[in-house]
């Protein structure tokens, strides 16, 4: 597939004067809806990876295999830039090369590489952050690994809730040296430590779940910061629906009493059912009926 235009809409989306919130999406359904609902890029986390595909915690159990299978299921049901959290590239520099080519070829239109210490360690209390010289590698790896100059490459850290606001700016003005094309911070809770790094940091930034006082999109625009997220509410939402329709069900409640399913028509348009039946038809000589 050609993954060029979506990619070079993501660009657009960057270099433009305004932040958006992306879609949280974890499957093919879920990244239809995004694009139904008139969501500008979908973001597919590493926590919602191991929760869909392995049905375990954020504990970077999911394979680099895995991650990538499910962004292509993801990318190919949809016509959104899919940005995706590849963490920490799945090793050390060479697998961040891999990670990255692996993921081009899935069709993602950016992703994140991180410099948490990952998987956490023997003996380990708390998140740790490899050494700066490590992170300038990796990140020099993922744009070595990167065929396709409109792939986008994020550089990302969580130093603000390790080690603070000097060592975020640290890492992040050497990331940008490195010559990634954006700039991804997770921790930040205020405004005054996000005005502190726009202040000195050249390229646009990407938030990953700030603190409530950040949920201002003029705000944010005024920031540089162009992509932030709202969490993965979506995942968890239907974890939810699902546990509690089979409550119901399990205590008896009779199937056309349950409510909150989605509808008929619904149904039809996240499948994308009028497209399959027009194929059919053109195709086949003969129309899709639903089961």
């Amino acid at each position: 597939m050609d993954w060029t235009e979506r990619r070079e809409r993501l660009r657009g989306l960057i270099a433009g004067p305004r932040c958006i919130y992306p879609g949280s999406v974890f499957d093919p359904i879920s990244a239809r809806i995004a694009e139904d609902l008139g969501f500008e890029a979908t973001m597919f986390a590493g926590s919602i990876g191991s929760f869909t595909v392995l049905g375990v915690p954020d504990i970077v159990l999911l394979t680099l295999t895995e991650f990538a299978q499910q962004a292509y299921r993801i990318s190919r049901a949809g016509r959104l830039p899919l940005l995706v959290d590849a963490d920490h590239g799945y090793g050390n520099a060479l697998n961040v090369k891999r990670t990255v080519e692996e993921l081009e070829t899935a069709g993602v239109a950016g992703l994140t590489i991180e410099d948490t210490s990952l998987p956490t360690g023997f003996g380990a209390t708390a998140p740790s952050l490899i050494p700066i010289a490590e992170g300038v590698g990796k990140m020099k790896a993922a744009l070595a690994g990167r065929q396709d100059k409109r792939l986008v490459i994020v550089g990302r850290t969580s130093a603000m809730a390790i080690s603070g606001i000097e060592d975020t700016i640290a890492r992040l003005k050497a990331y940008e040296d490195a010559g990634v094309d954006m700039l991804f911070m997770a921790g930040v809770k205020t405004r005054a430590q996000l005005d502190a790094v726009a202040a000195v940091v050249k390229l646009p930034l990407f938030l990953g779940s700030p603190g409530a006082e950040l949920y201002d999109l003029d705000y944010l625009s005024a920031r540089n910061v162009r992509v932030c997220l709202q969490g993965h509410l979506p995942f968890m939402a239907a974890v939810n629906a699902v546990h509690e329709t089979m409550k119901a069900l399990r205590a008896g409640v009779a199937p056309a009493d349950i409510k909150g399913v989605a509808s008929a028509d619904l149904m039809k348009r996240v499948t994308r059912q009028a497209d399959h039946a027009q194929w059919s038809k053109e195709f086949l000589g003969a129309g899709l009926s639903g089961g």
